[in-house]
C-alpha cells in the first residue's frame, strides 16, 4: 500500500491520509466591522475545495487568539464568538467530505499590523487599521518594522490565557486539531530565540527560561484541550544564522520536552525570525530538520517545504523522514491533488458523490 494513503492515529483520532495542507495565511478576513477576524465565502471556498479533492487534515491558517496577535489588520481570529460561529460553516463541511479540520492558533508578537503581501506588506499605522506590536524584547525585527512594546510578565500571563480562551472556542467550532504556532519569527518563536529574546527575568536568557513561555502556553492548552484530540506544535527547526539564534540542536532538544508535555506532533518549518538571512531553498530542504527530530526523540512529526510532486512525497514516509507530508503552494496550485496522487499509486480516498463519474 501507498505510504501517502496508510491512515494516521493520533490519541483516538484516525486521520485518513498522509496529505495534509499546512497553515497558509489569505489576509482575507474583515479589518473591522461585527465580523472582524471571521472567516467568509472566500475561506469556505479555499478549504472546501481541497477537502473535496481528498486531502487529509486541514489546517487553518494562523487565526489570532487576539485583535493585536493578527499578522495584518485582514487575518482570521478566534477571540470571539461570532469567528465561532463562522468556522463552523467550515468544519462541518470539512468533516461531510472525510477531511479532518484543525486550527492553528497564533499571536503574531513583534511581526504584527502589517498590509497584505500583494500590497507589499509593510507595517500600518492607525490610520490603516495598524496597531502596536508586542514581544518578549523592544528589538525590531527590521529596519521597516517598528519597535514593538516589550512585555510584563503580567502581560505574558495574560497572553497564555489568550491561547487558553481561543484552544476552548476551536473546539467550539469543531476543530479535532489545534496547532500552536511556534514558528516564523511570531512571538512563541520570539521568545524562543536569543536573536530576539534578550531579556534578563524568568523568560529570558538561558534555554530554560527562553522556553518557558512557550511550555506555559502549551500546559495551559493542553490542559482545556480533550485528551482524546491531538495538539500539534509548529517550530521553525532553526533561525538560518551561523551563531545567536535558534538551531537544530534546539531544536531536537525541545522536541522531545514538548513530547513530554503533550505534544502530539511537530510541525517542522525554518527561519522566520531573522532578516537578511540566505536560506538554501531547494525541493524538500526542510525535510532533514524533520527527519534529525524523528530520529532522535519520539515525537511523531510532519515535514514541509517545496514538496511538489507524488513520487517526492511518497520516498519522504517510505524512508521513514515524516509521519505525513504537508503541502501548501502545491495545494494552492492543485486542490486534488491528493486524488490524482491516489490514482497514480493505487490509494484510496475520499471522492464526493458528485465526482464519481469523472473518477
Amino acid at each position: 500500500m501507498s505510504a501517502l494513503f496508510e491512515p494516521y492515529t493520533l490519541r483516538d483520532l484516525t486521520i485518513p491520509n498522509r496529505v495534509w495542507m499546512p497553515p497558509m495565511c489569505q489576509y482575507s478576513a474583515a479589518p473591522e466591522g461585527p465580523s472582524v477576524g471571521a472567516p467568509h465565502d472566500w475561506h469556505f471556498a479555499h478549504y472546501a475545495a481541497r477537502a473535496a479533492g481528498g486531502t487529509g487534515l486541514i489546517i487553518v491558517e494562523a487565526t489570532a487568539v487576539s485583535p493585536e496577535g493578527r499578522i495584518s489588520p485582514y487575518d482570521l481570529g478566534i477571540w470571539n464568538e461570532t469567528q465561532v460561529e463562522a468556522f463552523r460553516r467550515i468544519t462541518e463541511f470539512l468533516k461531510a467530505q472525510g477531511t479532518v479540520p484543525a486550527i492553528q492558533l497564533a499571536h503574531s508578537g513583534r511581526k504584527a499590523s502589517t498590509d497584505r503581501p500583494w500590497k507589499g506588506g509593510a507595517p500600518v499605522g492607525p490610520d490603516a487599521y495598524g496597531w502596536q506590536g508586542l514581544a518578549p524584547s523592544a528589538v525590531a525585527f527590521d529596519e521597516r518594522h517598528p519597535v514593538p512594546s516589550e512585555l510584563t510578565v503580567a502581560e505574558i500571563r495574560e497572553i497564555v490565557g489568550q491561547f487558553v480562551a481561543a484552544a476552548r472556542r476551536a473546539l467550539d467550532a469543531g476543530f479535532e486539531i489545534a496547532e500552536l504556532h511556534g514558528a516564523h519569527g511570531y512571538l512563541i518563536n520570539e521568545f524562543l530565540s536569543p536573536h530576539s529574546n534578550r531579556r534578563t527575568d524568568e523568560y529570558g536568557g538561558s534555554y530554560e527560561n527562553r522556553t518557558r513561555f512557550a511550555l506555559e502556553v502549551v500546559d495551559a492548552v493542553r490542559e482545556v484541550w480533550p485528551a482524546d484530540k491531538p495538539l500539534f506544535f509548529r517550530i521553525s527547526a532553526t533561525d538560518w544564522l551561523e551563531e545567536g539564534g535558534w538551531s537544530a540542536d534546539d531544536t531536537v532538544r525541545f522536541a522531545a520536552q514538548l513530547h513530554e508535555h503533550g505534544i502530539d506532533l511537530l510541525d517542522v518549518s525554518t527561519g522566520g525570525n531573522a532578516s537578511g538571512v540566505r536560506i538554501p531553498a531547494g525541493p524538500g530542504y526542510q525535510v532533514p530538520f524533520a527527519a534529525r527530530v524523528k530520529a532522535e526523540t519520539r515525537m511523531p512529526v510532519a515535514a514541509v517545504g517545496l514538496i511538489t510532486d507524488v513520487e517526492q512525497a511518497e520516498k519522504i514516509l517510505a524512508n521513514d523522514e515524516a509521519d505525513a507530508v504537508l503541502l501548501g503552494r502545491e495545494l494552492l496550485r492543485n486542490p486534488s491533488f491528493a486524488r490524482l496522487a491516489a490514482r497514480e499509486l493505487g490509494g484510496d480516498v475520499h471522492v464526493p458523490d458528485q465526482y464519481h463519474r469523472s473518477v
